[in-house]
């Protein structure tokens, strides 16, 4: 039997710099995804058992996050050291 090698293409995403991405008022799961440093299976994981990023579902297949729900989150986040005085 001949087994044909099966090709996987992967979706291309453009994604715009940093500074364009913070003008937007919305951002596909792409775009959190290059802002969060988080990977895109992560945010589906995290919408499917309802916890993580808040997330706007405008049709079936689309999905969008508020830029700054994205901000909160990540700034929610935020780890300080206190100073150790001797």
């Amino acid at each position: 039997m001949n087994q044909e090698k099966l090709t996987v293409r992967r979706r291309r995403v453009q994604i715009a710099p940093a500074n364009e991405l913070l003008n937007k008022p919305f951002l596909n799961e792409f775009e959190v995804s290059a802002i969060t440093g988080r990977a895109v299976s992560t945010l589906r994981n995290d919408r499917h058992l309802r916890r993580g990023l808040p997330y706007l579902k405008v049709s079936k297949r689309s999905i969008r996050y508020r830029t700054p729900d994205v901000m909160n989150f990540m700034e929610a986040r935020l780890i300080t050291f206190n100073e150790v005085s001797e």
